[in-house]
């Protein structure tokens, strides 16, 4: 019944449908399972961008100025937004859809902010399944915009076609700051903001960026990575924007990369939640779990290091 309301585009029942997966009780979990079996066949035929800046970049206007733009072409736009969750008392402001006020209520669009919990790497624990049922609700673009803590934001790459990054007008300071790991991750780098007193800056910012680019290997043979400016608040370079992800899966899709690249992502997806779903059996497992406290006090203690212990964990568990 859950699968048909979510194929038919009823947004309620999409909103249900991912309350469902990101559940983590066991009986959630189950009917999660029987529902991404039945609505995997209605999937893949997105274009899935992952959006990634540092905070304050203006991530939620550029996706807000992208996603009017997109459902003003005939596109239906799912923005999966993820919010930081504070290491302290676990919750999670969820003010995404806040701060997209005109994309929120647009017929068209549907936008879901999500806490980050424990996962690093700027995503949620089931932003892939999230996703499955955004494609089989019907949305052909799917962005993912991630939490904006630096450079552990490389999972999206890992479950999107395209990653986009963001960045402000600055000079050599900028350049400093934004690390290797996640440009060279960056498929098309905008520089925002590019509007009054601040559009030579970021003139200069892309030449620096275009130059910082030439010594990086691309991600892909297929794509060359290009950087240009924009202007989120005022819709300038939007258009310009999309244009460049279209020529990207064009060229992707052309080439057969984006066929191997998902193809890739759900091999790791599946590896990924064997590991998850290992850790949370051996941490269940009774005996092993009459054996964690001793080991926990060794290790408080200094008695024993914590690798031993682990070590000592997984062999118990291997022997039952």
């Amino acid at each position: 019944m859950l699968a048909e309301q979510i194929l038919a585009g009823d947004r309620r029942a999409l909103a249900k449908g991912i309350t469902l997966v990101e559940s983590t009780r066991a009986d959630h979990s189950e009917q999660a399972v029987q529902l991404l079996a039945e609505l995997m066949p209605h999937t893949g035929k997105s274009i899935r961008i992952g959006v990634s800046g540092a905070p304050g970049v203006g991530k939620s206007t550029f996706i807000e100025s992208l996603g009017n733009y997109l459902t003003e072409q005939g596109h239906q736009v799912a923005v999966l937004a993820v919010d930081p969750t504070s290491a302290v008392s676990g919750g999670s402001i969820l003010g995404d859809k806040t701060r997209m006020e005109t994309l929120s209520v647009n017929p068209k669009a549907f936008v879901r902010p999500s806490p980050a919990g424990t996962t690093l790497g700027g995503v949620t624990r089931r932003t892939r399944e999230s996703l499955l049922l955004c494609e089989a609700a019907g949305y052909d673009v799917i962005i993912v915009e991630t939490v904006g803590v630096g450079q552990s934001e490389t999972a999206v790459s890992d479950m999107t076609d395209i990653f986009l990054l963001l960045l402000s007008p600055g000079g050599g300071d900028d350049l400093q700051g934004i690390k290797r790991g996640i440009m060279e991750l960056a498929d098309l780098v905008l520089v925002n903001k590019a509007d009054g007193e601040q559009a030579s800056i970021a003139n200069q910012t892309v030449s620096d960026y275009r130059a910082a680019l030439h010594f990086m290997q691309a991600r892909t043979p297929s794509w060359t990575p290009q950087v240009a400016s924009c202007s989120a608040l005022n819709d300038q370079g939007i258009q310009q924007a999309w244009q460049a992800i279209q020529q990207f899966k064009a060229a992707l899709t052309d080439s057969g990369e984006l066929e191997t690249l998902r193809a890739q992502q759900a091999k790791a997806w599946m590896w990924a939640e064997t590991a998850e779903a290992l850790v949370a059996d051996l941490k269940n497992h009774p005996e092993v779990k009459a054996l964690v406290p001793e080991l926990e006090q060794a290790v408080l203690t200094g008695e024993m290091p914590a690798i031993v212990a682990a070590q000592k964990l997984i062999a118990h568990y291997k022997t039952q």
